[in-house]
């Protein structure tokens, strides 16, 4: 989980916790003999360093976790696994067997928690940094390797496999999933970037300066508490949660998995981002797009300001700005000319665009309308480059 959603504290817990609950229950009452929790490397990682880890490490604290995520999936992970053989409620003398998979970070196509984000982020120039030392690694999974260890644990909780002794090999165990070559977020995502024309990370945040402005986002959305789940709101740049998660080493072992489930990863590292690279050029070519948020302020909030500076009486910041305008182009007579052919231009190109687009994205020529007619050039030349292409 990333982004305004790990503050959303109460659905957090009632999904991860209350919901566990009652698949327990379910589980217990329809006699559902084998159950797989896909929980997180978060239970045991707090922001502390862990290099290789195994499943012998123990929970990090509950108290002690920076985010509601964490907590809330180690509290049902360990009701999972304490739910390890119980007797159905028929007293039939069957029982219902657990294990939780422990994966890394997950890509590949249609992952949509973590890379709508980041490509999000990326399209707008809201990249700017990477965060913490060069030397940091992380883990991450491809998905089909996951869906493969998620099937090897579902078997490995079969109590009916001769010559096993009616004990599944999974019952009760937590097991860790990754691709197995721990890299670096920023080097492992430069791939995607570069191939989406999307500008890569080039100065370096510290975990400390990064931290103070996860925390600053944290307190912002937490008083935007009530509208969190509103489309709306943005997503934040960072939360602290994230910052421990790119900018802290923490990687582990499959060891465990192999030896007692057979996972090993059915694809590569080059082989899984190939696949998510071709996923995202195909969603972007179908998709509107456009410049970065900067081209977005100076177009929009500079017709603004000309409207203002031209129509608008003297109050608040439009005086400062009539008189820095009237230094330019001395007149009002000439202000209002200069918004009034602006206006025209925009509108001439957002009905090109929308002609255009008609021919060459017919899916998004709307879009493509009122994006020009906002941001004039900025956006008809990245229309203008899909035509050619």
């Amino acid at each position: 989980m990333s982004g305004k959603e790990m503050l959303q504290f109460g659905r957090v817990d009632e999904v991860n916790i209350s919901g566990t609950c009652l698949v327990l229950e379910a589980c217990l009452e329809f006699e559902i003999r084998r159950l797989v929790y896909v929980s997180t490397y978060n239970v045991v990682f707090g922001g502390k360093e862990i290099v290789n880890g195994n499943e012998s490490l123990p929970y990090f604290p509950i108290d002690d976790h920076f985010d509601s995520y964490g907590r809330s999936k180690s509290i049902a992970e360990q009701l999972i696994l304490k739910h390890n053989g119980r007797p159905f409620k028929k007293n039939n003398g069957k029982r219902l067997y657990t294990c939780a998979i422990r994966p890394a970070a997950i890509y590949g196509p249609g992952e949509e928690r973590h890379f709508p984000r980041i490509v999000s982020f990326a399209k707008l120039g809201l990249l700017p940094f990477k965060i913490g030392d060069s030397n940091v690694k992380t883990d991450w999974v491809y998905v089909d390797n996951l869906v493969l260890a998620i099937i090897l644990a579902s078997m490995g909780l079969l109590d009916d496999i001769p010559k096993k002794g009616g004990h599944p090999v999974a019952a009760g165990q937590p097991y860790f999933i990754s691709d197995g070559y721990p890299i670096n977020s920023f080097e492992f995502l430069q791939p995607l970037l570069r191939s989406l024309d999307y500008d890569l990370p080039k100065a370096a945040l510290s975990v400390s300066h990064a931290l103070f402005l996860g925390r600053m986002f944290s307190a912002i959305y937490t008083v935007l508490y009530p509208w969190l789940n509103r489309w709306w709101l943005p997503q934040p740049l960072i939360l602290p949660a994230e910052v421990y998660k790119v900018g802290v080493t923490h990687y582990f072992s499959f060891l465990k998995a192999k030896e007692e489930l057979g996972y090993v990863p059915m694809v590569s590292p080059r082989e899984g981002m190939a696949a998510t690279i071709s996923y995202w050029q195909e969603r972007k070519r179908k998709a509107l797009d456009g410049p970065n948020i900067y081209a977005w302020l100076f177009a929009v909030v500079g017709m603004i300001s000309l409207f203002g500076v031209a129509y608008l009486p003297d109050i608040g910041p439009v005086p400062l700005l009539r008189a820095i305008s009237l230094f330019f182009f001395r007149s009002m007579w000439v202000i209002r000319a200069v918004f009034v052919l602006s206006m025209a231009a925009h509108l001439g190109e957002g009905l090109y665009a929308w002609h255009l687009a008609k021919m060459v994205d017919p899916a998004n020529a709307r879009a493509w309308f009122w994006q020009t007619f906002a941001l004039g050039f900025f956006s008809l030349r990245f229309l203008l480059k899909r035509a050619k292409s």
